[in-house]
């Protein structure tokens, strides 16, 4: 995954946001007509700088490096995959509200650069004598809670999530009910209750509920007796009139009210990176909570006043919250009321609370369930409940992380000149919107590509109209090239959780195209929608697959070179590849413009084929005769051979200047630092056997009766190589790199650890050579099915153990390790269990 120094990535930079505000900041929101005319206007302008250029004596290479930034961040032209307008309350209302901010544990927005915001924290009072209580709200590694995730979550209108906090569990559930036009009304529940039963002394918990806006939206609460904010009435432009509620809490299934102790606090906006800490330095103020015939007890609580704190900037937007503080066991109800949706017949129209929404709630969870085993029929299938449950867990955890972001990410444009003639300042991209689902809640809550492509696979069993979305979106931030920056991090709270060293993406650097494996199975899913998409979104797909195929070009025909490996540092074993996707995967030890990278060639192949096949079918003629001489010129096996067969090896492989007679030795004060032996690195083929190895098996290129298959399969299955009792390890435990760190601070990643994507991959090739007729039909089917039940069978078991899935699990005792929870493309197990590939 190509993640970077993801152990450097944990803690959030403060550096990160003045490197944003000296490059722009106030430009990031609202400035989508802008790209539009930036796009209109981008071949005059160009036109204007060549005749400056030649009337001042510029030399033409200083013109084509001008005219390469220039397009690096100009969006491209090609109309949009997706109709105008597609996000808001009025095309798309189902989807206009969501739970779409996957970094806090649980909250909502809408899909719009000028969001209106509400969320959750909540705080043990007392549970360390004289410390803070620890304040919970956005998703971390190393906070303590956990295991958390959703139980159910069907990606439109309903979720039940658990969270375990030490003492405390914790259930948010929500509701959506459509009507008029603004996206409709919906209702949250939020259940505190101790973890273990039977338990004498009851802790005292505060829940914060907050609501955020970010321009120029009204917000009016409205206060109560005892201080409690009887509701909030607001306004914005996409919204309308709407009011917010939160319900007297009540004892977990009753509807007697339960006495809780109120506080609130009423602020400008202080930037979504800061609500945590504006909340902590506010909990400073000693409350007295005294429910009736009981002892009072202390807690600190906010400010007791709704006056106007702190009044900002005009348009910064607002910040409200109330505290709720009670003991538990205890309910609490939250809700929204859409103005419009009471408009006309439905005036009389009864807010969503209590026993109705208890009713709506196990409604959805039926329905849910229902619609679960229609799609995947893993009861039919014969797989045990608790295995159900799983997969079940496992799609409602990558529902639940789809997020809506907008901004502008920072590119380094490629301007095609060597040396010191290329250096170039990263500059800001269009702001550009992004529906996609994010691989970890706690640690990569954001987009990544080759990531998205293995989501959709399963999103796409479950809804091919939420599928068609998020590629759109996707292939929305092509640039005039046709480049799509491999992590995107738009809007503040993406970029307050990354390094700033991580902030830039770079205009030369491509991601393996997976987005191509749902268009696949659009393809050949013949679904009239699909292919209605699909037919909108040919001409960014062909601009994408064109730059990646032109730009990623090798030293011979037919063979590519993954552009934007590491330097060959003192520090480095081997330099890592992250455009790749699979970061220190060992790659030839002196990197050069000689490479020929197997697996950058099969992701290729793959596009070609599937671009040419869509082409064929959608009647593009001239792009089919492009697309499919490249897709058989790839294919044909001795092109192949020629470039990545090691008959030395025995497998294909990678090519470059390389020598195994590499080594990380200590050397004070230094550390640890790289020693090249004998013999000297010189052009051959890379012997680093492992996933690279099998990608032209993975991407089920290779006929089924190619000679190669044979030995492909035959090191599979070996121990000593890639076969493991939990699944297929990234590096043969016979490599020289296995296990090995790659520097002093960067232990192994895609050095032997098992990987849910590649071994779904393996699994589908498997399931495919093990139905068609050849040599090796027999075998492959064999390997399959013992591969599966490896793999689903260690899933599960981490999963009973630890209430979590994993970045990647041990290839020596199958436990769970990265971070947690990646309900990213690790919940590629529910297809594994509902053998769809």
């Amino acid at each position: 995954m190509a993640r970077g120094e993801r152990r450097r990535r944990a803690a959030a930079a403060e550096g990160a946001r003045p490197l944003e505000r000296a490059r722009g900041a106030g430009r990031r929101d609202g400035r989508a007509s802008g790209a539009s005319g930036a796009r209109g206007s981008a071949g005059g302008a160009a036109l204007a700088v060549v005749v400056l250029a030649l009337a001042f004596g510029l030399s033409g290479r200083w013109v084509m490096a001008w005219l390469r930034v220039r397009r690096a961040l100009t969006l491209h032209p090609a109309p949009s995959a997706l109709p105008p307008d597609s996000s808001s309350p009025a095309v798309a209302p189902e989807l206009f509200w969501g739970t779409y901010r996957p970094h806090v544990y649980f909250g909502m927005k809408t899909r719009s650069p000028k969001p209106l915001l509400t969320g959750l924290m909540w705080a043990q009072q007392g549970a360390t004598p004289g410390t803070p209580p620890k304040l919970r709200h956005t998703c971390e590694q190393g906070d303590g809670v956990g295991p958390y995730g959703w139980e159910f979550h069907d990606g439109l209108s309903f979720g039940r999530q658990h969270i375990s906090d030490g003492a405390l569990r914790l259930t948010t559930e929500f509701v959506k009910r459509p009507g008029g036009q603004h996206g409709g009304d919906w209702s949250w529940r939020v259940t505190v209750e101790p973890q273990a039963s039977g338990t004498s002394s009851l802790p005292l918990v505060s829940l914060f509920f907050y609501v955020v806006t970010d321009g120029q939206e009204v917000l009016l609460p409205e206060i109560g007796a005892k201080g409690q904010l009887k509701f909030i009435s607001g306004h914005t432009s996409e919204l309308g009139d709407f009011r917010l509620t939160l319900m007297p809490p009540t004892s977990p299934g009753d509807t007697v009210p339960k006495h809780g102790s109120y506080n609130v606090f009423w602020s400008s906006n202080p930037g979504l990176p800061l609500l945590t800490d504006t909340v902590k330095s506010r909990l400073n103020s000693w409350f007295q909570h005294r429910p009736p015939g009981a002892s009072p007890e202390r807690y600190l609580g906010l400010p007791g006043s709704l006056k106007w704190e702190e009044r900002g900037p005009s348009g910064q937007g607002q910040f409200l919250i109330q505290q709720v503080t009670l003991k538990v066991p205890f309910s609490v109800e939250f809700i929204f009321e859409s103005g419009s949706a009471r408009a006309g017949d439905n005036q009389a129209l009864g807010q969503l609370v209590g026993s109705q929404l208890t009713q709506a709630l196990e409604n959805h969870a039926a329905a849910f369930q229902e619609r679960f085993e229609r799609t995947f029929q893993l009861n039919e299938k014969g797989l045990s409940p608790e295995e159900q449950a799983l997969g079940q867990v496992a799609l409602s955890g990558l529902l639940g992380g789809i997020g809506y972001f907008y901004g502008q990410g920072l590119v380094l444009p490629d301007t095609g000149m060597e040396g010191s003639e290329q250096k170039v300042d990263p500059a800001l991209f269009p702001p550009v919107p992004l529906f996609s689902g994010v691989p970890s809640r706690s640690f990569f809550p954001r987009g990544f590509l080759w990531d998205e492509g293995f989501h959709q696979l399963v999103v796409q069993r479950w809804d091919p109209h939420l599928t068609r979305e998020v590629l759109g979106h996707w292939l929305g931030l092509l640039n005039a090239d046709g480049w799509i920056g491999r992590e995107q991090i738009l809007g503040d709270e993406a970029r307050s959780r990354v390094p700033p060293e991580f902030l830039v993406q770079r205009a030369a650097h491509a991601n393996p195209p997976t987005l191509l494996l749902p268009v696949l199975r659009m393809l050949e899913g013949g679904d009239p929608n699909d292919l209605a998409f699909l037919r909108k979104a040919f001409p960014r797909l062909q601009a994408w697959f064109s730059w990646l195929h032109q730009s990623q070009a090798g030293p011979v025909p037919l063979s590519y070179r993954w552009r934007g490996r590491d330097l060959a540092l003192p520090t480095l074993l081997n330099p890592k590849t992250l455009p790749s996707g699979l970061d220190d995967y060992p790659r030839a030890s002196h990197p050069s413009a000689a490479e020929r990278h197997l697996d950058l060639r099969c992701w290729v192949a793959l596009g070609a084929r599937v671009l040419s096949r869509l082409a064929e079918q959608l009647g593009e003629a001239e792009a089919a005769a492009e697309l499919g001489p490249l897709a058989a010129s790839l294919e044909e096996p001795r092109s192949l051979d020629e470039l990545h067969w090691a008959p030395e090896l025995g497998v294909f492989a990678d090519f470059g200047n390389h020598t195994r007679a590499v080594q990380l030795k200590s050397r004070p004060p230094q550390g640890l630092v790289r020693v090249v032996g004998r013999p000297p690195p010189q052009l051959q083929y890379v012997d680093a056997l492992g996933y690279v190895s099998l990608f032209p098996f993975l991407l089920q290129l290779l006929d089924p009766s190619s000679p190669r298959l044979g030995p492909l399969l035959d090191i599979l299955a070996d121990s000593r190589h890639l076969w493991s009792p939990f699944g297929l390890r990234s590096l043969s435990a016979s490599s020289h790199f296995y296990r090995q760190r790659n520097s002093e601070h960067d232990p192994p990643y895609w050095r032997g650890a098992v990987w849910l994507n590649i071994n779904y991959l393996a699994l589908g090739a498997l399931h495919h050579y093990g139905r068609e007729e050849g040599p090796h039909k027999v075998q492959a089917a064999k390997l399959y099915h013992e591969l599966r039940a490896n793999v689903v069978s260690n899933i599960w078991r981490q999963y009973q153990a630890t209430g979590f899935l994993w970045e990647q699990y041990s290839d020596q005792d199958g436990r769970g390790m990265g971070c947690r929870p990646f309900h990213g493309w690790t919940s590629l197990v529910l297809l594994v269990m509902a053998e769809e590939y």
